[in-house]
């Protein structure tokens, strides 16, 4: 299938699972699609199993996003304990498109658990709670991370996977590896013909880059990377720097935020010592995997200031890591949200392109690694291996099986395609589109040219007081979404409820649904609809109730 193909289907609403060699194009069509629904103000979610993948596509872990932690499965206690999250009620409300990157590495049980939030947040039975699935990812690439003795099940072994029903979308074109041998020898592997080996690999092994000034080194295992960074960090003269963590709260619930921050216990730093970022921070212009050097530690502040790789000077101050429950800490840990950069783990590099590799498979123990790991270079020249083992290229079966699957669906998939015509198409993009609450109108980007937000339309529409069915007519939107465009203009003060008191209705059930709602807020300060649903009549739709909560008085 080709990237086209992909974006087409993508625009028409359908559950996705967008897959493909890397290389391939899949973060392209993935940005493609993304662009696309915010030119029609269609709301979507974009996150990543992991928070490198999740830096790749401006994005957060679905852990994050969905509230789901560190969990593999949740009681409907924990459930509960999520749903007396605001955040969480608002995020879910307006998400009409999820998007997972880095598929393979969520466990059955994981996507079971999402799903499972989701159907309960969204009030809907459907799949993920009727939103949009985009699933994005390679399964010959990394598998998810089990515990010793514990089964490792891939999201399409799940029950959710299955009641999902992704279409597929497997990318078939190549744009990053060259046509050579290092890509006829990716091509094997995801064949599973390595067992008369790759001379080219060999010829690899111990040689001597030319014109290369920093070669990217990967390991399999973090003691390797951590002695790597030890060295590199010794042979620099400037002054060493340390930044020790800290923390309170529960114990166990301690230990594990100290296992699962990136960030070692006790940081040690010097100026030009290259470093990564290991957790987001929007507002200071860096997230969780953000390459740079540190140039300084700061004597205003004490902390370490570093350049990126992209230029910008950033001084990075600690950060908190935390467990919540509610709105009470249970426990927090508090560092430098830096780590050493000069090797990093196979794991690390997932989603990567690089110029320059030096890598070591002498001990790959994972299916997957050795794969991910040569994939991540352009060019055969590009690579220097360290060492290697017979095991490091072997790929996991269930997804050598799968994989015949996925391929024979796609392929239908497009034959399928090619019978629609370019008008039943874009009439099946333009009805997702309604069905969004997004708008058929783009946002047009000319150079110089004043762009006129979706927000500013309407409230343009409102000032000559025009009826939300209007305003819905006229702009070719659905009420929904003019209510959602009121919120945001109420919440950020370009208007006044004195602006649209005209569009409050004069009628018996509409005072009664006030009335509830007003009732329900002042005891609990909560302004979810579910919850008022279930006390007024069956006649009372959810966008009467989400008239009503305009005219709240908070």
């Amino acid at each position: 299938m080709t990237q086209g193909e992909a974006l087409t289907i993508l625009k028409t609403g359908t559950n996705i699972f967008l897959t493909g060699e890397p290389g391939a194009g899949k973060t392209y069509v993935l940005n493609q699609y993304i662009e696309y629904l915010k030119d029609h103000s269609i709301a979507v979610a974009i996150t990543a199993s992991t928070g490198i993948a999740a830096t790749h596509i401006n994005g957060v872990t679905i852990h994050s996003w969905s509230g789901m932690g560190v969990k593999k499965n949740i009681s409907v206690q924990e459930l509960d304990s999520l749903e007396s999250k605001r955040y969480l009620w608002k995020r879910f409300e307006t998400t009409k498109v999820l998007i997972i990157d880095e598929i393979s590495m969520l466990s059955a049980g994981q996507f079971e658990t999402i799903d499972k939030i989701c159907r309960s947040f969204k009030r809907n039975t459907k799949p993920f709670g009727g939103m949009q699935m985009v699933l994005v990812g390679d399964f010959f690439q990394l598998p998810p991370i089990v515990r010793d003795g514990e089964e490792q099940r891939f999201a399409f072994e799940s029950i959710s996977w299955k009641e999902l029903k992704p279409l597929i979308c497997y990318l078939k074109e190549q744009w990053r590896q060259d046509e050579g041998p290092l890509l006829s020898m990716l091509k094997s592997i995801r064949r599973g013909d390595i067992e008369e080996g790759f001379p080219e690999l060999e010829d690899r092994l111990n040689v001597e880059f030319e014109d290369v000034v920093r070669a990217t080194k990967l390991y399999t295992h973090n003691a390797d990377v951590d002695e790597i960074n030890r060295q590199e960090l010794s042979k620099l003269e400037t002054t060493l720097e340390s930044f020790t963590m800290t923390g309170s709260g529960k114990a166990d619930l301690l230990e594990k935020l100290k296992e699962s921050c990136l960030s070692p216990e006790v940081l040690h730093l010097k100026p030009g010592a290259l470093v990564m970022c290991t957790k987001n921070n929007f507002d200071a212009g860096y997230v969780n995997g953000t390459l740079g050097e540190v140039v300084e530690i700061c004597k205003d502040t004490g902390y370490p200031t570093i350049i990126t790789n992209n230029g910008r000077t950033i001084t990075i101050s600690p950060m908190v890591w935390a467990v919540e429950d509610g709105e009470k800490i249970l426990a927090k840990i508090e560092q430098v949200p830096l780590r050493l950069a000069w090797a990093m783990t196979v794991h690390k590099s997932q989603g990567m392109s690089l110029d320059a590799v030096e890598l070591d498979l002498s001990r790959a123990f994972e299916y997957g690694q050795g794969y991910v790991a040569l994939s991540r270079v352009r060019t055969l020249e590009g690579l220097k291996l360290l060492g290697f083992n017979g095991n490091a290229l072997v790929v996991h079966p269930k997804v050598l099986k799968i994989d015949t699957f996925f391929t024979n669906q796609s392929y239908q998939l497009s034959s399928y395609l090619a019978k629609k015509t370019p008008e039943e198409l874009e009439q099946k993009q333009k009805e997702f589109i309604v069905s969004s609450g997004g708008s058929l109108e783009k946002v047009k980007r000319v150079p110089g040219q004043e762009i006129i937000s979706t927000y500013e339309k309407t409230r343009r529409f409102l000032e000559n007081k025009k009826s939300i069915n209007e305003i819905a007519e006229e702009r070719e939107i659905t009420k929904e979404t003019v209510i959602s465009h009121i919120e945001k203009l109420l919440e950020t003060k370009v208007l006044s409820l004195g602006d649209v008191e005209y569009l409050k209705p004069k009628t018996k059930k509409f005072n009664e649904t006030l009335a509830t709602f007003q009732e329900y807020f002042n005891k609990t300060k909560e302004t979810h609809l579910s919850p008022i649903k279930d006390r007024v009549s069956s006649a009372t739709s959810y966008f009467d109730i989400r008239l009503a909560r305009l005219f709240l008085e908070r």
